[in-house]
């Protein structure tokens, strides 16, 4: 009987000795995943931010880019407009 005992509370502490050393081995790990889980969400957050800001860049620059066309596209209209109009003028001038 003596001996079922003894067996039977040295089964029970080493039981609770692993149990207790798996259970410490599991908290240590957590922490680590976390930081690196979070650590690449950073990541990810900062190279989306860093890419929609080269998407707005470059959205600026065609937007200026266009616009400097449309203004040289008004000026040339301008200066035919002008030319026209000088012949015109001139025409008018001829046949009087």
């Amino acid at each position: 009987m003596k001996k079922i005992f003894g067996s039977l509370t040295l089964a029970c502490v080493l039981a609770l000795s692993l149990a207790s050393l798996a259970q410490e081995q599991m908290k240590q790990d957590t922490p680590k995943n976390d930081e690196m889980k979070q650590g690449t969400m950073k990541d990810n957050k900062s190279d989306a931010m860093k890419k929609d800001m080269k998407k707005e860049k470059m959205k600026d620059k065609m937007k200026k880019d266009d616009m400097k066309k449309d203004m040289k596209k008004d000026k040339m209209k301008d200066k035919m407009k002008k030319n026209d109009m000088k012949d015109d003028m001139k025409d008018e001038m001829k046949q009087n």
